[in-house]
């Protein structure tokens, strides 16, 4: 009886081993080159990499501060990105981040830890190219040349229907003017033709009179 309870022991441990180990195997890699840029007094941009050749859903990040436990776990799947923006950070604080991916058969191992301090609030972000990168920044100049380009084409639009109404507005004086000198000439053979009036503001008469029969009286 002993050796079947530890023939089947074995057993178990064996098939939950197996699986363990598969599972494992099939986990994806932990993210390298992760890296903490566009520093501000309340947010950062995390970006990381990830091996070639693993199926990545998503990604896990947690965030802690360095002189506390806190802890702050951010998770998002269905998502391709290698990059997160970090909000409502504390000014002159230091972090600590670790970035795990997600795949198809759970998450990685954490990444390895990366220390950084945000600023005060009277800094300034320096203006400089490399603030094109953040994701943000991006989003911002997207919206402002969209809108610049809306602007253009509302104008252009309204210079359109600008002058297809002048046009029309000549196009009716023209022919407005053409009405009134085509009637002024119908009116002149009218008056030209009508009966002329006697001096003495009689009319005319002919100068045939209708001949007068004679009559002659015999006497008997």
């Amino acid at each position: 009886m002993a050796g079947w309870l530890v023939l089947v022991n074995s057993l178990v441990l064996l098939l939950f081993g197996s699986d363990v180990v598969l599972v494992g195997a099939n986990r994806p890699p932990a993210p390298v080159n992760v890296s903490v840029m566009h520093l501000r007094a309340d947010s950062a941009t995390v970006t990381w990499e990830v091996p070639e050749g693993d199926v990545i859903i998503g990604f896990s990040i947690s965030q802690q501060r360095q002189e506390g436990h806190t802890q702050r776990f951010i998770r998002e799947v269905n998502t391709t990105s290698r990059a997160c923006v970090l909000w409502d950070l504390d000014e002159e604080t230091d972090y600590i981040i670790q970035v795990q991916s997600i795949g198809l058969y759970g998450e990685s191992q954490a990444s390895k830890k990366v220390h950084f301090r945000t600023l005060k609030k009277s800094d300034r972000v320096p203006s400089n190219s490399s603030n094109q990168d953040d994701p943000t920044v991006q989003g911002l100049d997207r919206s402002r040349h969209l809108q610049t380009g809306e602007m253009i084409i509302i104008v252009v639009v309204l210079l359109m229907w600008a002058a297809v109404i002048a046009l029309f507005c000549r196009q009716y004086d023209i022919i407005k003017d053409n009405d009134s000198s085509n009637s002024k000439e119908k009116a002149k053979p009218s008056s030209e033709h009508s009966t002329p009036e006697h001096h003495s503001g009689g009319l005319l008469r002919s100068k045939f009179h209708p001949s007068v029969p004679s009559i002659n009286i015999i006497d008997v």
